[in-house]
């Protein structure tokens, strides 16, 4: 008998060719027909999908779940500790989402540094009357220091961009020194505080914790250049925004670019968009065809994969499988 599986999200039909192939697969979006979405948990032994809370009300409606794919490189929208004590293994597609979310940090660096989104609406306006002076202005990007936070895959992907396409310094603050950055693209570890105090624009790309909760505040923001450019592709809660829309108005940095906010959608009537010095993106980090039907293709692999007993690097909780044994190990 086929095991079961839940996508919750629509799923590309090369995505979806990979699971019919081998389970018995209902497609109910969890928010438009949650009914359905409820119902078919009942039987399922592993779900697909993004964006959506996965919670203990939807969990303790799935008694035979075995494994969770999410089609996304973020996870914190799972109670991992749970779904491990559950003995649910986590999947993620980290891999698939690098090389586009570095090319969106690097668009934001630009668009932020030469005012594009700016002049663009200026020029719309018919405001081009003659050739451009001061007013147009913008700052350089190449051969100045980039600081990164968070020097993982996406971070390592920015630094390559940096180093060997602009000529920039990089420097970086991270848990862990990261030695094959710095040896391959010269970028060298410091101290937050020294970070902040050097860069000429910072990205933020840490994961979403307790520990980065407004990682960036008030304080961090005081250490910036008057002259520095905020990048986030991060999480929206890793910057404290009420202290960034301040430092944006005041002219404490100079401009930022955000793909990423506290609330999402941004509300019409957020501060930062009466904000000229600042450039603002839905959260489109992994947002082209390409790299989401990939990322659904990974999604649906890691589902298979793990449903068949095998982890790979994308499994988040490996040691979900020793807890679903002694779950379901006979009592003496």
């Amino acid at each position: 008998m086929k095991k079961s599986v839940v996508a919750y999200r629509k799923l590309p039909a090369a995505a979806l060719r990979i699971l019919e192939a081998q389970y018995d697969v209902t497609c109910a979006d969890a928010d438009t027909q949650r009914d359905a979405f409820l119902a078919a948990l009942a039987n399922a032994h592993g779900t697909i999908g993004n964006k959506l809370k996965l919670t203990a009300e939807f969990l303790d409606a799935a008694p035979k779940l075995e494994v969770v794919s999410t089609v996304s490189a973020g996870y914190d929208d799972f109670d991992v500790a749970d779904l491990t004590r559950r003995g649910i293994v986590l999947c993620n597609t980290p891999d698939e989402v690098t090389e586009t979310t570095a090319d969106l940090m690097f668009a934001l660096i630009l668009a932020t540094a030469r005012r594009i989104a700016e002049l663009d609406a200026s020029t719309r306006r018919g405001e081009w009357q003659n050739s451009s002076g001061p007013a147009q202005f913008g700052v350089d990007v190449h051969h100045k220091t980039l600081g990164i936070i968070g020097l993982g895959r996406i971070g390592a992907a920015v630094a390559r961009r940096a180093a060997h396409g602009f000529g920039m310094n990089v420097l970086y603050a991270n848990r862990s020194r990261n030695v094959a950055a710095e040896e391959a693209f010269g970028a060298k570890w410091c101290p937050l505080p020294t970070l902040l105090a050097e860069a000429d624009f910072v990205c933020v790309l840490v994961p979403l914790s307790t520990a980065t909760e407004k990682l960036i505040g008030a304080a961090e923001l005081r250490l910036m250049k008057s002259s520095a450019i905020l990048v986030n592709c991060a999480r929206g809660q890793v910057v404290d925004e009420a202290a960034l829309t301040d430092a944006l108005r005041e002219g404490r940095i100079l401009g930022a670019g955000l793909d990423v906010f506290e609330r999402e959608p941004l509300p019409a009537d957020s501060p930062l968009c009466a904000l000229p010095n600042v450039v603002l993106v839905p959260h489109i980090g992994s947002a082209t065809a390409q790299t989401r039907e990939a990322m659904a293709r990974r999604a649906a692999q890691n589902l298979a994969e793990a449903l068949e007993g095998r982890l790979t690097a994308t499994c988040v909780n490996p040691s979900a499988v020793d807890a679903r044994t002694l779950l379901h190990t006979p009592g003496d």
